[in-house]
């Protein structure tokens, strides 16, 4: 008869496997969330592409709707959905919208493109506009993802004291508007990108979303290049920054491209959608250079999906925190 010796050594290999099993187990657990409501088929298919959703304080839901070039406003009790702002060129209308935001006492902010050229405009909860700006020039390069650009006024945030911009091209990562559009602050420093040779793709690898904490200070998630994000106190001092790490996107960070291959296309509406990628405009207005960092759904999809978890993570808290500030 065998006699199975086990030895002080095999002992303590099986104490560490059985130890860190259930941890291991815990780390792949899937978290899911429950749905606590939401609007009526009849309300929700009014919309054609709704990217925003926000609840004013008085309990009025607000959605707005990108293709549409739409803002509408739906009663508490979730009847009917009012179209308060519309589609336009003219002050007061917005027209080919890029962002959409609201700040704590109601006030909306809707950016959009009328003519190709950058606006803010400040709306009450009525649709009526309140003010409104342009913004100089076009952003060096573009985030697109699914033909939504996500960088430069796709970025904006109403934190109610004023308008947060990604807006490398300053030398910061954060700019800071009144709604008059005077430029008030700029926050955080552009972090190495090792494509400072290339201006382009330098800015656009320090392209991200400014968040304004309700207990003070900002975050700032960026949303190409290495992903992390920054915490910035009331001043704009950097607190910390935390990189986003995991099996899950080592292996795809590792596998980016050292060089990012350039091709023109004639119209906009021909370019592949890949993301992210960098959109970066010729002199010639009508001509724009793409640069895409993989293939369509692969290693950027994958990446993107995880910065814009992280984002809706720190939007989630931030909605947490300024609920039980108000209550």
């Amino acid at each position: 008869m065998s006699v199975l010796r086990i030895t002080p050594i095999v002992a303590l290999f099986a104490a560490v496997v059985l130890a860190t099993q259930p941890a291991r187990l815990a780390a792949l657990r899937v978290e899911i969330l429950t749905s606590l409501g939401g609007l009526p088929p009849h309300v929700s298919g009014v919309f054609e592409e709704p990217t925003g959703f926000q609840q004013a304080p008085g309990g009025d839901y607000f959605v707005f709707d990108r293709r549409g070039h739409s803002v509408y406003r739906v009663p508490p009790d979730r009847g009917a959905a009012q179209r308060i702002i519309s589609i336009g060129q003219e002050d007061g209308r917005v027209i080919d919208p890029t962002g959409f935001d609201m700040a704590a006492d109601g006030r909306i902010v809707v950016a959009d493109a009328p003519r190709g050229r950058q606006r803010i405009q400040v709306f009450d909860a009525a649709g009526t506009r309140l003010a409104g700006f342009f913004l100089q020039g076009q952003p060096a390069a573009r985030i697109v993802m699914g033909g939504m650009m996500l960088n430069g006024t796709g970025s904006i945030q109403f934190s109610g004291r004023g308008l947060l911009v990604s807006h490398p091209e300053s030398g910061a990562l954060i700019t800071t508007y009144s709604i008059g559009g005077y430029g008030m602050t700029t926050i955080g420093n552009l972090r190495p990108s090792g494509f400072e040779q290339d201006r382009e793709l330098h800015l656009a690898m320090n392209a991200g979303f400014p968040l304004a904490d309700p207990a003070g200070g900002y975050y700032y998630v960026f949303m190409a290049g290495r992903p992390a994000f920054q915490k910035y106190d009331a001043l704009g001092n950097l607190v910390f920054e935390r990189l986003l790490q995991g099996v899950e996107i080592d292996s795809l960070l590792a596998s980016q491209p050292t060089e990012w291959p350039r091709r023109v296309l004639d119209f906009l509406d021909d370019a592949l959608a890949v993301t992210p990628s960098v959109r970066k405009y010729d002199d010639d207005a009508s001509r724009i250079s793409i640069s895409s960092a993989s293939p369509p759904a692969t290693r950027a999809s994958t990446l993107c999906r995880a910065l814009l978890e992280a984002i809706t993570a720190l939007k989630l808290s931030l909605c947490v925190c300024r609920s039980t500030n108000s209550v």
